[in-house]
């Protein structure tokens, strides 16, 4: 090698942003546990929050939208994709927990169940009766994320989905203990952000955003 002459730098690889909107408020939103019962749409409140989110993920460039094939997702999605000219791809991967028995039953009821404290302190150890477990929603989660971000290297990827499996999925990219997740929490139409690069961790870059500009927000 002439003497002038240093060596190169191996190039970066992209970062890739994958942004986690929860769906919008509906009609039992607090009140019920919906899992995937079809037939649930967005109130006129949450038709009004996703207006707003689509206002502020316009800002950004996006490269794909996906949404979880439920009404309330898909309802959420569609004010963001006529913002950006992005269709909207239907995803299982970004749907709700199977909450079997559970499935739209009322809160106030689940809080008297024993086994409501497993939920809340210890939901590794948890399956819904005749649902998915904590670890498989999270298991399916990682794995469309990855799968994801690989489709849209070096781009932004829109996912609109559910608030457990957002939940899950952030707090797994924190390196944070499934058992801890429900210390996270993930408001109606609200934004978490997550920075993909090969070689090195996830980086959360948001948690829960509701108002702030996301016209800043960077992969790094």
């Amino acid at each position: 090698m002439p003497r002038d002459e240093t060596p190169s730098s191996p190039p970066e690889a992209p970062t890739t942003l994958i942004l986690l909107v929860r769906h919008g408020q509906t009609p039992t939103t607090g009140t019920v546990l919906p899992g995937r019962a079809p037939g649930l749409h967005l109130s006129e409140a949450g038709v009004e929050q996703a207006g707003r989110v689509a206002e502020r993920l316009a800002a950004l460039r996006i490269d794909a939208i996906y949404a979880s094939p439920l009404e309330r997702t898909l309802e959420t999605a569609l004010p963001t994709s006529a913002r950006t000219g992005v269709p909207v791809v239907e995803d299982d991967g970004l749907l709700e927990g199977d909450f079997g028995d559970w499935t739209g039953a009322q809160l106030a009821d689940l809080y008297r169940k024993p086994e409501w404290k497993t939920v809340q302190q210890r939901p590794s150890a948890f399956r819904f009766p005749e649902g998915e477990s904590f670890v498989e929603i999270k298991d399916r989660m990682t794995a469309t994320l990855e799968r994801l971000r690989r489709a849209h290297d070096g781009g932004t990827a829109v996912c609109f989905s559910h608030a457990d499996p957002i939940r899950v999925a952030v707090s797994d990219a924190m390196g944070t203990p499934l058992d801890r997740f429900q210390r996270l929490s993930i408001g109606p139409c609200s934004v978490s952000a997550l920075s993909y690069q090969d070689g090195r961790d996830p980086v959360v870059l948001t948690v829960n955003s509701t108002q702030d500009t996301l016209a800043q927000l960077r992969a790094s």
